[in-house]
């Protein structure tokens, strides 16, 4: 038997669905709208998916064909779909399989435009939200029913830093008969395996650790095609038509394409770059992130530490079982109050004030008062947003180097 390959192996040498004309190591960037055909014959069957030769760039494009491959190749997933941004890959995940009349079951700890996404976009359209404990299990199960399109959820909250038991809520999912879908952009799959843990359905902001230190905007939507659609109302047509691919094909032949929000060629190309290291600067970022964490417990003028790869946080158990010791690149703190983390961000002088993660340098943010900006004093409470919170995102810098900005900054 032919010998599995590592994961580093399988990022690296995925073919190309055709060869090369100049027998490149590299995935050219083919910067085109549009495709010549030799025949009428020929054309109609990429048009009606016959064959898979492009039709139109923007529905399918080589380069981001080829990403999209490769990322298929590292997950074992059935398919993978590349889209322009990361919340473009929720908004047509949760369009996929939503319907008017329906309810997507999820937690208010959600980065702030996806919470507004659920709870105003998809709610003009007819589409229920329902906020509940992802942690309590009871309440789950009692908030999901026979209209209930989705169990929606952030595997590590932004910024909470809150954690759900993956294979309770999985538990609860396939018993209703409804898709767990997840946003695992915090721990990348080189580490985390959102199938072992019953997700169906794999949401990621490759902008983040696979763009290779901020090149680009994109999204991923990764199908295991553990689901059976047959369950979904929203899906009916397709699961009649094609069975297990019926998310997959919804959303490539209606949804994105009708939205018109797939990747570009450019983004592609700079992100099948970045696949290749990221799993080097995310080993890289995560350790700092843990060494950091643990040295600013005894700094004075920090209130506490929010990382859950830390042995008192409340969720170190269940972090350690789903994502190992190293759970992402993402840690917070609580200041004395938002005046003090106003000047505490005024004083830093190497780590960068910006949004964004997993860039390749550090960054600070306050986030009650940038990402959730624009949401009421009552909707951050509800949201636990604390106008005492630092979010930093970790860079490649030395824990060192990381450590003496922040202790001069609270000085």
């Amino acid at each position: 038997m032919e010998e599995e390959i590592s994961f580093e192996a399988k990022v690296l040498h995925t073919p190309f669905e055709k060869p090369d004309a100049y027998s490149s190591l590299s995935m050219p960037v083919y910067n085109t709208a549009a495709y010549e055909f030799q025949t009428a014959e020929e054309m109609e069957e990429a048009f009606c998916g016959i064959t898979s030769d492009p039709t139109y760039s923007r529905i399918s494009n080589p380069t981001v064909t080829y990403f999209e491959d490769r990322v298929r190749a590292i997950t074992g997933a059935l398919s993978v779909t590349a889209l322009n941004s990361g919340m473009a890959a929720i908004t047509n995940a949760l369009m996929t399989v939503s319907r008017a009349g329906g309810n997507i079951v999820t937690s208010s700890h959600l980065f702030g435009n996806t919470y507004s996404l659920i709870s105003t976009t998809l709610k003009g359209f007819g589409v229920e939200s329902r906020f509940c404990d992802l942690t309590q299990i009871e309440e789950v199960r009692k908030a999901v029913d026979e209209n209930t399109c989705a169990i929606f959820l952030e595997v590590i909250t932004n910024p909470q830093m809150e954690i759900a038991d993956l294979k309770q809520l999985s538990e609860v999912a396939e018993a209703a008969g409804v898709p767990l879908i997840a946003d695992t952009t915090i721990v990348p799959f080189s580490v985390f395996d959102a199938k072992k843990f019953g997700v169906h359905i794999e949401i990621v902001s490759s902008t983040k650790y696979i763009s290779g230190g901020a090149t680009s905007i994109g999204g991923l939507l990764i199908d295991y095609g553990t689901f059976d659609w047959s369950k979904a109302k929203a899906l009916a047509f397709w699961n009649n038509q094609f069975g297990k691919r019926a998310f997959t094909l919804r959303l490539t032949k209606e949804i994105h394409r009708n939205i018109g929000a797939y990747m570009t060629p450019q983004v592609a190309y700079m992100q099948t770059l970045g696949l290749e290291t990221m799993e080097l600067r995310f080993e890289r970022q995560a350790k700092t992130s843990l060494e950091l964490a643990e040295r600013l417990q005894s700094l004075p003028g920090i209130l506490s530490v929010n990382y859950t790869g830390l042995k008192d946080n409340p969720f170190y158990e269940l972090s350690l079982a789903q994502f190992g010791k190293y759970p992402g690149a993402m840690l917070t703190f609580d200041l004395a109050s938002r005046a003090a983390c106003f000047s505490f961000m005024n004083r830093l002088k190497l780590i960068r004030r910006a949004t964004n993660l997993f860039d390749n340098k550090t960054l600070a943010i306050h986030p009650a008062s940038t990402i959730f900006g624009g949401f009421s004093e009552k909707q951050r409470k509800n949201m636990d947003i604390s106008q005492q919170t630092i979010r930093l995102s970790i860079g490649l810098e030395t824990a060192d180097d990381l450590y003496n900005d922040i202790k001069q900054a609270l000085t």
